[in-house]
């Protein structure tokens, strides 16, 4: 008891910023529940896993010790090939199937993701460096939803909206599959961009030829074991892992009907020239520069709380991160000063442990670009302000940092940085912030905070980006589409939308 009156004196005296926040044990997942990691892996075509025609073989290391996890092919063209052959053969009978036969193995897909959940947000935690309660209360929750979602759609085409008109009393042509689906993700969801792409485009009827990120193979190669698992037919789902190399022979392939992409500007506008021209459907979701707009009507707690979301949850490897604040000027003080208080309780390391919010880089590549971004910053004359906090001596970590005094020709303010790095810049009238938020080349999303439901609908009428959230950011939802404009990319994923890529109508 009297040492309890003790500390309690020494907190009352400290001063607010350097009483000391909830001091949390470690309370860390153990990695034996990935399960086994094999030492090396091929590609998963026609139902089986296959080696590679080629002898090179990439590595894939956890970001968080820069340990090897596991060493995995660099696909050819040769086995692009064959996996795209192995898809165009299972296409006949899977799209043949009844719509309502093709449920039951995505039911079947999801209910397993769920029994299998605690083993693949461990897996994806290792593979990826992202934190283990985003894997496990995010992640893996919207990759069985997805599955449960498309599965709910299979039988119920025709009633979608696309091909066939129902309500004019003309028939036109049933929706139809549109044939193999190549489908190219990004390493910052592994697991959920799979599920975005392979979901919809089985639900619909087609078959898939996908490749994961090389450096995050280890999952997908997981969910190819829970194909096997739920008995979906051969060549149904094909894997192949490599670099961007055979990302360019699998879009390219003369016999894919169909591309799918997620991941940067610079690689989306080099598929659609390489696809321009041909009669393969297309679909990109690219880049972003979302703009996270408070007013100083907005509820501040709760608007702190969106920052903090908006760009360090996923290291702000997030392509709709809420990377530049827009603060009326009238409470800029204000929420900078609770911004700084929340940022410096923000917990940084091993992404095992279940207290922690930011994990690590995902890899070394992508910290020296943040790393570059951050000192441009700097150089170009902007304030930059991080917490104190001891980083891990071994994997690829970055401050959550954020940089004041930014103008909108700032390349921190421009340039989609893909880090936990948040510019801040202000405003005065609602028609500034929306000029603001609508002066970058991108248009995927963007966050309004402020107590009038009538000035959320006028700047979302204003607004340039395919989602706007409001009082919130982040949140998604499998009936949801989402996609952007300009050069954030084009089509939807998600949602009854998310059919039509997938269908010829």
């Amino acid at each position: 008891m009297a040492k309890k009156n003790v500390d309690k004196d020494v907190e009352q005296d400290a001063p607010a910023a350097a009483r000391p926040v909830f001091e949390y044990a470690p309370a860390p997942e153990s990695p034996a529940a990935a399960g086994d990691i094999a030492t090396s892996y091929g590609h998963f075509i026609n139902g089986e896993f296959a080696d590679s025609s080629g002898s090179e073989a990439l590595k894939t290391v956890n970001p968080a010790t820069e340990q090897v996890l596991a060493e995995f092919a660099q696909g050819t063209e040769e086995d692009v090939d064959r996996a795209v052959a192995a898809a165009r053969k299972a296409f006949a009978d899977w799209s043949a199937l009844p719509g309502s036969e093709r449920a039951k193995y995505l039911f079947r897909i999801a209910r397993i993701i769920q029994e299998r959940s605690r083993e693949l947000a461990v897996l994806e935690s290792i593979d990826n460096g992202k934190p283990i309660k985003e894997t496990r209360d995010f992640d893996l929750p919207m990759v069985a939803a997805h599955f449960f979602y498309y599965a709910g759609w299979a039988d119920k085409l025709e009633f979608a909206g696309f091909g066939r008109r129902t309500t004019d009393g003309h028939s036109g042509p049933n929706p139809r599959p549109v044939g193999v689906a190549a489908q190219v993700i990004p390493w910052n969801f592994p697991l959920m961009m799979l599920a975005w792409k392979i979901a919809p485009a089985l639900a619909t009827g087609n078959t898939v030829v996908l490749k994961p990120a090389e450096t995050t193979p280890l999952t997908a190669l997981r969910f190819a074991e829970i194909c096997r698992q739920a008995g979906l037919p051969k060549g149904v789902v094909n894997i192949v892992t490599g670099d961007g190399r055979t990302g360019a022979a699998l879009t390219a392939h003369p016999d894919v009907n169909k591309v799918a992409f997620t991941g940067s500007t610079a690689v989306g506008r080099a598929i659609a020239k390489q696809v321009a021209g041909s009669r393969k459907k297309v679909s990109l979701e690219l880049g972003g520069k979302a703009a996270n707009i408070v007013f100083d009507d907005a509820p501040i707690d709760q608007a702190v709380e969106g920052i903090v979301n908006g760009i360090f949850f996923n290291q702000g490897h997030v392509c709709c991160a809420g990377s530049r604040l827009l603060v009326q000027e009238s409470v800029q003080d204000e929420v900078l000063d609770a911004l700084k208080r929340r940022m410096a309780t923000l917990r940084i390391g091993d992404p095992l442990d279940k207290n922690t919010d930011i994990g690590a880089i995902n890899s070394a590549a992508q910290l020296a670009r943040i790393t570059e971004l951050a000192a441009a910053g700097e150089a170009e004359g902007a304030e930059r302000w991080a917490p104190a906090c001891e980083l891990p001596t071994a994997g690829y970590w970055f401050r959550p940092t954020l940089f004041t005094g930014v103008s909108q020709a700032h390349r921190i303010a421009q340039e989609e940085v893909f880090g936990p790095v948040l510019s801040v810049l202000t405003f005065r009238t609602p028609e500034e912030a929306v000029a603001k938020a609508n002066n970058t080349p991108f248009g995927l999303s963007a966050g309004v905070w402020t107590e009038k439901g009538s000035r959320i609908l006028w700047m979302a009428d204003r607004l340039k980006a395919g989602v706007v959230w409001a009082n919130t950011f982040n949140k998604f939802d499998p009936t949801s589409p989402f996609g952007g404009y300009k050069e954030s990319g084009y089509g939807r994923e998600g949602g009854r939308h998310g059919l039509e890529a997938y269908l010829d109508v």
